[in-house]
């Protein structure tokens, strides 16, 4: 797995951090920034997948598919088990699914008070008014 930082237990954000930590925590979020990588760790979440089962389930092509696997790889995110000629692909790191938890559950909440905010500034519903044109003449 990646690297331990004994300067960051739970709720460390509150306290400041390092220069070079705060520049890691960037680096393993901007390998997150790119979509077609959550599409693969949110398939991966499913269970262990080959290549070429990424490229059927996530709709991306196989030089696509294999260059982010990489990356991911190379970042601690995925583990890599090779059997014969196939290699089958695993979420390594249980952070990235509670960070996408977190972040579904956040989105969840955003949409509901905007649902919210959007029925509270609607007018209010009138009775259906006829124009001069489909009324009787």
């Amino acid at each position: 797995m990646g690297i331990q930082f004994p300067l960051c237990p739970l709720g460390v954000m509150s306290k400041q951090l390092p220069p070079e930590v705060i520049d890691l925590i960037a680096d393993r979020f901007r390998v997150l920034a790119e979509p077609a990588r959550l599409r693969i760790l949110n398939t991966l979440m499913g269970g262990e997948l080959t290549v070429s089962d990424l490229v059927k389930e996530t709709g991306l092509n196989q030089a696509n598919v294999s260059k982010h696997l990489r990356v991911l790889r190379a970042a601690g995110y995925v583990d890599r088990r090779k059997a014969g000629l196939y290699a089958f692909y695993t979420i390594a790191d249980p952070s990235v699914e509670v960070l996408c938890q977190i972040m579904c559950g956040r989105l969840e909440e955003q949409a509901a008070q905007h649902s919210e905010m959007l029925a509270s500034s609607a007018p209010p519903s009138s009775t259906p008014h006829t124009s001069r044109a489909d009324g009787p003449r």
